[in-house]
């Protein structure tokens, strides 16, 4: 099968260059400007982007055990929307994989219905629990992305501990949700900040995350262990993390684009706005824009969270945390980043493509020799984010309303057409 990619204005070291891209049997075979157009698939590209596919290495699938807020289907092809090739599915699962007969249940699934690369996560812990007995990471780590028990933390630092020296062992990376609970009052829903005060609404430190952060940093050096924050929203914590890697630390970070576009300045009570870790200040979400800027938050990851419409429509005191993002990353950071001149496009594709590929030890993109792992964007779009539009099965986003200027037209991931709209 061969497909080609014509005339299109080729993402080529941080420039928009006019030339052809074709693909043989699910690999990168030419870039040029004159390429024959004799292929089985010709997409004429003519006046729009082509960038790598971008690389996610947060999201909820939901599969096993929740397919009524998503299902690897639905959600693949809402990734593919997105123009992402390459996501890591989170581990708060229904069983969790955190042994070869659980995980092997999610890998037959995606088998089965993805429509872009899907790596899972496996838990740190059995049960995903963030405490006692750690998953057989030396047995998994072949098989996974990394280890997380994304949406609890790791209680105490010896697990961790423990966590961090088998991860080293296995030459594989620990993501860590940084949150203590115990610093969180019952019920905390939002930002311990003046709308939480002023509406009534339990708040939820700052110190809840970046605690954590201060901890792990310490046992990271001490492990020598690759180890990677999951979304990051305060300014201490990308302080910390500045000063671990200015000391060796192997340290690296994401942030969401709602916590860069947004601040509990923004917020409405209503479940669209409610996630974890929540909106803050508008000193934090400074502190973001800067970290995003200069390296020291890596990589830009939606933490795509979809839930039911009922789970969604309690306000912020009741709802369920998390909102959907992956298919409006790109449009939202080109629109209110690059094209306000806040941010280079070279900087945005290299935190939402190459960076998250660079930690990970992800293939694919679009050199020769390449996976084929694509993306094709018209920058001249004039769109209004609109969640019944969505394929993904989740709706609630807090940029519900929001123009944008970018969309996404075609993904090509290895042989498949994972998302055309050309």
């Amino acid at each position: 099968m061969r497909m080609l990619l014509k005339g299109g204005l080729v993402f080529d070291q941080g420039r928009l260059v006019p030339m052809d891209v074709e693909i043989t049997d699910g690999v990168v075979t030419g870039r040029g400007q004159v390429i024959s157009s004799e292929a089985d698939k010709v997409f004429d590209c003519h006046g729009l982007a082509v960038f790598p596919g971008f690389a996610d290495v947060h999201v909820h699938l939901r599969e096993p055990g929740f397919s009524y807020k998503e299902t690897i289907e639905t959600g693949t092809k809402a990734c593919a929307r997105g123009g992402y090739t390459v996501v890591g599915a989170m581990p708060n699962l229904n069983p969790a994989p955190d042994s070869d007969e659980h995980l092997r249940v999610q890998e037959e699934m995606i088998a089965r219905e993805a429509v872009i690369r899907v790596l899972p996560y496996a838990s740190i812990t059995v049960g995903q629990k963030g405490e006692g007995e750690l998953t057989d990471i030396k047995g998994l780590a072949g098989r996974v992305i990394g280890f997380s028990d994304d949406g609890r933390g790791v209680k105490e630092g010896k697990t961790m501990m423990a966590a961090m020296q088998a991860c080293r062992a296995a030459d594989s990376i620990i993501a860590a949700h940084c949150e203590d609970m115990s610093l969180i009052p019952q019920g905390g829903a939002i930002h311990d900040g003046a709308f939480a005060k002023e509406h009534g609404i339990p708040g939820i430190p700052s110190q809840s995350e970046w605690g954590p952060i201060a901890r792990d940093v310490i046992l990271a050096q001490l492990a020598g262990c690759r180890y990677h924050v999951c979304h990051v929203s305060t300014k201490e914590s990308v302080a910390i993390i500045r000063t671990a890697k200015a000391e060796g630390v192997d340290v690296t970070c994401e942030t969401g684009p709602h916590y860069l576009l947004l601040s509990q300045d923004d917020l409405q009570d209503l479940g669209r706005f409610k996630m974890n870790p929540p909106l803050r200040d508008k000193e934090d979400q400074q502190a973001l824009i800067e970290g995003i800027l200069d390296g020291t938050i890596d990589m830009i990851a939606t933490d795509h969270a979809p839930h039911s419409a009922e789970e969604k429509a309690k306000g912020l005191a009741g709802s369920a945390m998390g909102v959907v993002g992956i298919e409006t990353a790109f449009p939202l950071m080109y629109t209110y980043f690059v094209e306000t001149g806040r941010m280079t496009l070279e900087t945005l594709i290299d935190r939402m493509a190459y960076a998250p590929r660079k930690r990970f030890r992800l293939d694919g993109g679009m050199n020769i020799g390449d996976r084929a792992e694509i993306t094709v964007f018209d920058l001249n779009a004039d769109k209004v984010i609109d969640p019944a539009d969505f394929l993904s099965k989740g709706k609630a986003t807090p940029f519900e309303g929001w123009k944008v200027h970018a969309e996404c037209k075609l993904t090509i991931c290895g042989k498949t057409v994972a998302y055309n709209n050309m």
